[in-house]
């Protein structure tokens, strides 16, 4: 059976790297300010970006409105339907395409997310690590999938690996495919997928500003369009580096005007994929708006900053700011 093209398109990109749980809400606001893909296209990006953020990896927003002004322009707001021309098209590559076109549109392609690719490895009992043995895997896959009903087969093979083929304590007896599955025949799909060894996480450190104009509000700034956290809006800070925190003439240097700066106590802590970040804040006050003119960013009042499109990182930063300051952390919340 096949399903609505815009809600298959908009749930896996949400998905991607994300938990299930965590997608059910945000899916439910999206579709409910845009049904449909026109409607997405129609909205502005900030607006976009305010109702992604928490849900992290921010290209994939951008990307998402990008890919719905190009399906409501080139396509008149009709997904195509080919896994080839699925992948043309902004946020989509090639996991998603086939998503797209085995559950939207019944098309007979091979769906691998990290679910269908244990349940693949401990079938054929593979016993090469991850990351490398992808391709191989892929092509196994290949080999299982239908001609017809691609679709179910698809969510099939992920709900096994969602809740029977599962990373720890496989439901092995439980599993239709026991019969066939070499790694349970061995006594090894426990093992399987192996990994190999992940490098450790380095930790970045560096300083983030928070400056009011003295009538409740604070000066924050867009970051720019490409790299981590493209497009979303943040507090200032200094550059986020390997080495230790920020020295004294460095954090002044950086700063997005010159003023009393003073040390906030405590440090904030935030995990992005690649690294560790620890930021620690400074806080200074001016007489009105116009003392930081050349600062490059925009003020906010207090009251409103749960309307900007804050990652979950400077979410962090102004909630402390807040408690540290004496303020209600509540002005982080979505209005």
């Amino acid at each position: 059976m096949a399903g609505d093209p815009y809600r298959v398109w908009l749930s896996e990109i949400m998905l991607q790297q994300t938990t299930v749980a965590a997608v059910i809400p945000y899916f439910g606001r999206f579709l409910e300010a845009w049904p449909t893909v026109g409607a997405l296209a129609a909205a502005e990006l900030d607006a976009v970006l305010r109702a992604w953020a928490g849900l992290g990896y921010y290209a994939r927003a951008r990307n998402l409105h990008a890919c719905a002004r190009e399906v409501a322009g080139r396509f008149g707001g009709r997904f195509p339907e080919t896994e080839a021309a699925l992948r043309e098209l902004p946020g989509i590559g090639l996991y998603t395409a086939a998503a797209i076109a085995a559950i939207a549109f019944g098309r007979p392609a091979t769906v691998v997310d990290g679910n269908v690719e244990r349940v693949v490895a401990r079938l054929f009992a593979v016993t090469e690590p991850l990351p490398a043995v992808r391709p191989h895997l892929r092509a196994l896959a290949e080999t299982l999938t239908p001609d017809r009903d691609c679709g179910d087969f698809a969510q099939a093979m992920m709900d096994l690996g969602a809740t029977v083929c599962t990373p720890r304590r496989p439901r092995c007896l439980a599993c239709p495919l026991v019969g066939v599955c070499a790694a349970a025949a061995a006594g090894i799909a426990e093992s399987l997928p192996r990994r190999a060894v992940k490098a450790e996480r380095p930790t970045r450190r560096g300083v983030a500003y928070w400056l009011e104009d003295g009538e409740e509000a604070v000066l924050l700034r867009r970051r720019v369009d490409t790299g981590l956290l493209g497009g979303m809006i943040e507090l200032p800070s200094t550059e986020w580096a390997v080495q230790g925190a920020p020295d004294a003439d460095s954090v002044a240097g950086q700063a997005p005007v010159r003023a009393a700066w003073r040390a906030l106590p405590g440090t904030v802590r935030h995990t992005f994929t690649h690294f560790h970040l620890e930021l620690t804040l400074v806080a200074a006050g001016l007489a009105g708006p116009g003392a930081a003119s050349g600062a490059g960013g925009f003020w906010v009042p207090v009251a409103r900053l749960g309307e900007q499109a804050l990652p979950s990182v400077m979410q962090k930063l102004i909630r402390h700011a807040l408690a540290e300051t004496g303020r209600d952390a509540r002005a982080t919340r979505k209005t």
